[in-house]
């Protein structure tokens, strides 16, 4: 059974962002995507601080090496403060199912990465494998609808923002695997991570002038509490996941298992959202979770 912590690690990191993606999608709206990222990280970090401390007796991870704060420091900027800002921006812009459905580039970066940077070789049925998976994720998602209401210049911009943001989880996952080498703590790695987005994020609001409006705007009771809910489902829980998973397996098979929350979005869109579930996107969820499922045995 231990062998595969680090495949179940994964699927639930994806149960997690799909339920992150509707809750910030929703926040997003009422205040905008920005002050949604700037807001749910302080509120992870500190969530963190204290989790760190009751299991470790410090706020922070003193004690790592400087260049597990380096990689981990990257991997936090690029991957919470860059990429999920661009994810953010997307999820307002065409929702949550479009916006899964760009991130599930991410594998394919993600394997690509690990095979020029760490090495990682996968054998053709992982290949086969991954591409069954992905493909069947992209045939849910890319479904078209009529009457969305969307925008030509808004669903491109959505598009970009969405290419980025996955470009952006492959490498901050790359930096992630390279800082967590020889055991090193999920939970201490995630608040390094967490510690560089925070301050940089921060930062960014300060210089654009929006540091207090971005507090200002959470007395929006109901954005708040979306913000929060999915700041602790995600930063927090679903990140610390993340890196268990790409700790235990290969980078390219844990970014794939990450990208099914577009699946775990279909029972969601059809009970919250009255969404209509077709035929396609049950076939569809029939082949990505039949190809997920072989690579538990590959």
């Amino acid at each position: 059974m231990e062998q595969f912590y680090g495949h179940i690690a994964a699927v639930m990191t994806a149960m997690c962002w799909s339920f992150n993606s509707v809750v910030f999608s929703q926040a997003g709206k009422k205040v905008g995507s920005h002050t949604v990222n700037h807001i749910r990280l302080w509120i992870a970090f500190i969530t963190l601080i204290i989790i760190h401390g009751i299991l470790y007796g410090s706020i922070l991870p003193f004690s790592a090496e400087g260049y597990r704060w380096l990689w981990l420091s990257i991997s936090g900027i690029i991957g919470f403060s860059i990429g999920d800002g661009l994810l953010f921006e997307a999820l307002v812009l065409i929702g949550p199912r479009r916006s899964t459905l760009l991130m599930l580039l991410a594998p394919i970066f993600s394997a690509l990465l690990g095979w020029v940077v760490l090495g990682e070789n996968l054998s053709l049925n992982q290949i086969i494998a991954i591409f069954v998976t992905v493909g069947g994720i992209s045939w849910v998602v890319s479904e078209i609808t009529k009457n969305t209401g969307i925008q030509n210049k808004d669903y491109l911009h959505g598009i970009l923002f969405g290419i980025g943001g996955a470009v952006c989880q492959a490498t901050g996952l790359l930096f992630s695997k390279m800082g967590l080498e020889g055991g090193f703590s999920p939970i201490s790695a995630n608040l390094i991570r967490l510690t560089a987005a925070t301050l940089t994020t921060c930062l960014i609001a300060v210089f654009a002038g929006k540091f207090l409006s971005d507090f200002t705007k959470m007395k929006n009771k109901r954005a708040f509490a979306e913000t929060a809910s999915g700041a602790f489902a995600g930063p927090v829980i679903g990140v610390i996941l993340s890196l268990v998973a790409i700790s235990r397996i290969h980078i390219g098979i844990a970014s794939t298992l990450m990208q099914l929350a577009p699946i775990f979005l279909l029972p969601v869109a059809h009970f919250l959202f009255k969404e209509k579930i077709t035929a396609r996107a049950i076939a569809g969820t029939i082949i990505a979770l039949g190809g997920a499922s072989l690579l538990f045995f590959l």
